[in-house]
């Protein structure tokens, strides 16, 4: 069942590169009595990913933060040191924090994954964006089929 506004996020845990290498971090210390901008992506270093999803919250995180989201965090099926060795790439420091949901065990949990083996890249994650508050989903913008239109920073953004 895929999550929907207003359910609470099941518990979770992510790996996120840390200044003395991979750390676990778990759901309730991401979403826990903050407003917080989760978005995924199919894969980092992948062309639409890192072209325009990225780098659109990146520039974005100030309007973010000034909307009265707390945090920003950047999830996809890839191990922690893909995406650490992505955030580098892609300049990434404090505008937000890469999760790394290696075995799609989020994706599953929340009823968005992706069956990618067609493209050779496995279980994956849907491209969605989300604004949890406290835990609870406040609102999700899936995107259908190959666009990237409803989980870009400027259309969550703008149904703030």
């Amino acid at each position: 069942m895929t999550i929907k506004v207003g359910d609470k996020l099941p518990e979770s845990s992510f790996m996120t590169m840390g200044a003395d290498g991979p750390e676990p971090i778990t759901g309730d210390q991401i979403f826990a009595g903050k407003k917080v901008a989760l978005f995924a992506v199919p894969g980092a270093f992948t062309p639409t990913c890192s072209a325009r999803h990225l780098p659109g919250y990146k520039e974005r995180a100030a309007d973010f933060k000034a909307q009265g989201v707390d945090a920003i965090y950047c999830t996809s099926v890839n191990d922690v040191f893909v995406m650490g060795a992505w955030a580098k790439d892609q300049g990434v420091t404090d505008e937000m924090q890469m999760l790394a949901d290696g075995n799609g065990v989020f994706a599953k949990a929340i009823g968005l994954e992706l069956d990618a083996s067609g493209f050779g890249m496995g279980g994956r994650s849907q491209r969605y964006a989300m604004v949890v508050n406290d835990g609870v989903v406040e609102a999700l913008h899936v995107e259908e089929g190959g666009e990237f239109r409803v989980s870009a920073a400027e259309f969550v953004l703008d149904n703030l």
